[in-house]
């Protein structure tokens, strides 16, 4: 359903491993905005919610909520830590362009 790379499974369990309180897993969700129309969430939560829908990659629970699950299922998610910047990539197969940004949107 969806993919992490090994770089960003281990992000994300070095940031819950900074976290006082405990995690039910990652949430990713799309919404409307962003440079083409809709824009990535993604968060840690202490709950998930009755509708989720879940799926594990290399040990990091992901919650989906089930208005995003069409726009984002096979999507693989990875970390770049690069001289231009730090942060989580989404390679998505239902994406039908690129913003100007150069992330891809769905």
């Amino acid at each position: 359903m969806i993919q992490l790379t090994e770089a960003a499974a281990g992000a994300v369990h070095s940031v819950i491993a900074t976290v006082p309180q405990s995690i039910a897993g990652l949430r990713l969700m799309v919404r409307s905005g962003g440079c083409a129309g809709l824009q990535y969430e993604m968060g840690l939560v202490e709950n998930s919610g009755p509708e989720d829908i879940s799926c594990e990659s290399h040990g990091v629970k992901i919650l989906i909520d089930p208005s995003s699950i069409a726009l984002i299922s096979g999507t693989t998610i990875d970390f770049i830590d690069s001289r231009e910047g730090t942060g989580f990539s989404f390679d998505n197969p239902h994406a039908q362009s690129k913003g100007g940004c150069g992330k891809s949107c769905c």
